[in-house]
């Protein structure tokens, strides 16, 4: 039974690293969710770890002007 366990975690593992190595390459995150499947970006979003200065790269800015 612990194999299976294994077999699992590695077909997690396998996914998200496909997920999250695509968004560093900027690839957009709905073409993500097509990839894996999924019909919300929400679930998506559960695989995929995005570096904080990845972020700050494509935040638009506030609407009320202030920076």
């Amino acid at each position: 039974m612990a194999g299976a366990d294994r077999r699992v975690a590695g077909a997690h593992l396998l996914r998200h690293s496909l997920a999250t190595q695509l968004v560093r390459q900027r690839t957009p995150i709905n073409e993500v969710a097509d990839l894996l499947g999924h019909r919300s970006i929400n679930t998506t979003a559960l695989y995929v770890k995005v570096a904080v200065s990845q972020l700050a790269e494509v935040a638009l800015p506030f609407p009320g002007g202030v920076a």
